[in-house]
């Protein structure tokens, strides 16, 4: 079996060809999970991320292969040197912009697209184990990339639900509701260690709003606290961030 691959991993059409499909491959698969989801990076993203960096890890062997073979003669007389690991790190630094591009912080205080950004990523790593011809890597790391992105959002869904701390985002009429919202939080045994206030503009229409931070005394569902606050007069919008 390694015996096999080792043969994949010499430059040639068969293995360049193989490379570049499972990198489209490999990266398709995990995008178009992020694409069920509607998230800002999606099939072709990741598809396109996963394809670059294998095309960039075999320019990086292929430059190396010629200025140890057919342009080793001239490299030794102008003094060139090939460092392949460079191009990796350059990729991985390039993965970065584009990852910050996927994170935004919404008007409810509550940042997203860090899955997608660190799937971006991972991805882009993928890509350097494919164009490098770790097979045996790839197909780890593919599995559990995808696992990852597959799977674990209901065993995060799980411990986020069994947790004892909340963030609660809720829009209402005016400030003088805060008041008989806190009052209402604090009915349910729960203890309130923060409170973000933003208030509204009448300019672009914003109703005011707030981030509660609170910790539950004891297990309870996290919905039957948004249910009691949603009961309050003047509480427009309600939702755990």
């Amino acid at each position: 079996m390694f015996a096999f691959f080792d043969q994949l991993r010499q430059l040639n059409f068969v293995s360049i060809l193989l490379r570049l499909t499972l990198a489209m491959l490999f990266g398709g698969l995990i995008g178009l999970e992020r694409e069920r989801k509607r998230r800002p990076a999606g099939f072709r993203t990741y598809m396109l991320v996963c394809l670059g960096a294998a095309l960039t890890m075999l320019l990086s062997q292929y430059e190396y292969y010629m200025v140890t073979h057919d342009w080793a003669e001239l490299a030794g007389q102008i003094g060139i040197r090939t460092d392949v690991s460079r191009f990796g790190a350059q990729v991985i630094n390039g993965i970065g912009f584009l990852g910050a591009g996927t994170i935004i912080v919404t008007g409810r205080q509550e940042v997203k697209g860090l899955t997608t950004a660190a799937g971006l990523w991972a991805s882009a790593c993928m890509g350097l184990a494919i164009g490098a011809g770790f097979y045996e890597c790839v197909l780890l790391g593919f599995v559990l990339i995808f696992l990852a992105i597959r799977l674990l959002p209901q065993v995060e869904n799980y411990i986020i639900e069994s947790a004892r701390n909340m963030n609660i985002y809720v829009e209402f009429q005016s400030l003088d509701n805060v008041g008989a919202i806190i009052n209402r939080i604090k009915a349910q045994d729960v203890q309130i260690y923060e409170v973000d206030i933003a208030r509204g503009r009448e300019e672009d229409l914003r109703r005011p709003s707030a981030v509660f931070s609170i910790r539950l005394h004891q297990k309870q569902a996290h919905t039957r606290v948004l249910a009691a606050i949603s009961e309050v007069d003047g509480v427009y919008t309600i939702d755990e961030i």
